[in-house]
């Protein structure tokens, strides 16, 4: 692939679209080589080693090939190798480079917005921007598309490129979540027990009784659930169950009562109740609303 990259005009438009892409590129770093080309980049965007730069949006950087190192105002100097992703964040000096033995290929999407700015400080970490992907393919066919759609610059692209790199986001945040859960037992023991609840919605669950299998406590259980979760593991499977509930009153002729038994509710009166402290309305009047 030829070297490429654009920096891209961000519209009124696109500011009201709350995600907005700013710049896309791919380059290859042959071993030797200057880095940057100070002459290819606009002059908030190139930097020297010796004084870096602070960017004012956020910025995934994806290696490809090669290696080589990167520090920041809330990370210390470490080595990247192919296989990772780094994030830059708006406002925090940094300074990256590749190795002059070897070189490097990356990808970069650079972007801001009020939607990407919840996404990235909820779920991403100023002070360990680094996830390691490995060569991912459906990460890599992502940038592609980018570089793709940006190169043809059709109507209403800027809005289509949003949505991609929005999925570089997704891609990320999975990759992060599946290397937590293989680095932490408490998260495969979690992992497992969503699991067994999305399957028993038809039944009410003892969790006590269903943690006995796991060599944990009940309670260290609850904790580590809920911090992953955001939900107890009670209130997790009571939400399966009513979003299971409300699937069957929209897309069935079941009657209310069949649908209350055949998400686990025993009692007509406990199912109603439930299902209008989550959804507002009881399941009756939730089902005769115009849709």
């Amino acid at each position: 692939m030829d070297n490429y990259h654009k920096y891209l005009h961000v519209s009124d438009l696109d500011k009201d679209w709350q995600f907005y892409v700013n710049t896309v590129g791919y380059c290859k770093t042959n071993k030797n080589m200057h880095y940057p080309d100070m002459s290819k980049h606009p002059k908030d965007h190139v930097f020297s080693w010796n004084k870096g730069r602070i960017l004012d949006g956020y910025y995934i950087v994806f290696i490809t090939n090669g290696s080589g190192t990167f520090e920041s105002a809330k990370t210390a100097p470490q080595q990247v190798e192919a296989g990772t992703c780094f994030i830059l964040f708006p406002g925090i000096w940094h300074r990256y480079k590749p190795n002059p033995l070897v070189g490097w290929e990356e990808y970069w999407v650079g972007f801001n917005g009020a939607y990407p700015q919840h996404i990235m400080e909820k779920f991403f970490n100023r002070k360990n921007p680094f996830i390691k992907t490995g060569l991912n393919k459906d990460l890599l066919a992502a940038f592609t598309l980018l570089l793709g759609t940006v190169s043809q610059a059709q109507i209403g692209y800027p809005q289509l490129i949003s949505g991609i790199a929005l999925q570089v986001l997704g891609l990320l945040n999975n990759i992060r979540l599946a290397d937590n859960i293989n680095n932490d037992p408490e998260s495969i023991w979690v992992s497992q027990a969503v699991f067994m609840l999305q399957n028993q919605l038809s039944n009410s669950v003892n969790m006590e009784e269903l943690v006995e299998q796991f060599p944990i406590s009940y309670s260290k259980f609850r904790k580590s659930f809920k911090r992953l979760t955001g939900k107890s593991p009670n209130q997790y499977h009571l939400d399966l169950r009513l979003d299971k509930a409300e699937e069957l009153l929209k897309n069935t002729n079941l009657s209310v009562k069949e649908i209350g038994y055949h998400t686990g509710f025993d009692s007509p009166y406990y199912f109603s109740r439930a299902f209008k402290g989550k959804f507002g309305v009881s399941p009756k009047i939730f089902r005769t609303k115009p849709a």
